[in-house]
């Protein structure tokens, strides 16, 4: 059933529903429109109220929705950013228990009661990893004079080997 308002009767609608409590803080302010007796407006604003509050319920669940919809993806987002950081970190704990087990106490001993220029010798013939690892271990005297009578170049590549294995993979890189 539709009626037919009059452009008077429309303004009449309007003035209702500005001083309604359910338009009360979004109605237009109406100037001009003749006024209708307080309880036919009351009347009229209550049944629009009535007629619109399960419209206006559904945006506002909609509208709330939507945003725990949008806080759940980052919330989701930020725990995956989370996970491969601490995947990354339990990586790089892993490398460096590894590391530093390759260094038995009983060679790191053996090294250590040996000549500089002997032990020099000793760990240039083993690996890198290995190398860096029994140094790591040895007191800062003993491990500078075995560096000092190796070659520069396999001494620098140790120092660098140690150097990283402090820092995390990662450490430096934009990211």
């Amino acid at each position: 059933m539709t009626r037919a308002f009059s452009t008077a009767g429309f303004g009449l609608i309007l003035t209702a529903l500005a001083a309604s409590p359910c338009f009360a803080q979004s109605a237009p302010a109406v100037t001009a429109v003749p006024t209708i007796p307080q309880s036919a407006a009351d009347a009229n604003a209550a049944q629009y109220c009535a007629g619109i509050a399960n419209a206006a319920a559904d945006a506002r669940y909609a509208r709330q929705a939507s945003a725990l919809a949008a806080m759940e993806k980052e919330i989701e987002e930020r725990i995956a950013k989370l996970e491969a950081k601490r995947a990354e970190y339990e990586q790089w704990l892993a490398r460096r228990e590894n590391f530093l087990k390759k260094a038995d106490a009983a060679l790191v001993a053996m090294v250590s009661q040996m000549r500089p220029d002997a032990a020099a010798a000793q760990l240039s013939a083993m690996s890198e990893d290995a190398a860096a690892a029994i140094l790591t271990k040895l007191s800062p005297r003993t491990a500078s004079a075995i560096m000092n009578e190796m070659d520069p170049t396999r001494a620098a590549h140790l120092a660098t080997t140690i150097a990283g294995m402090s820092r995390r993979p990662n450490e430096g890189k934009p990211g």
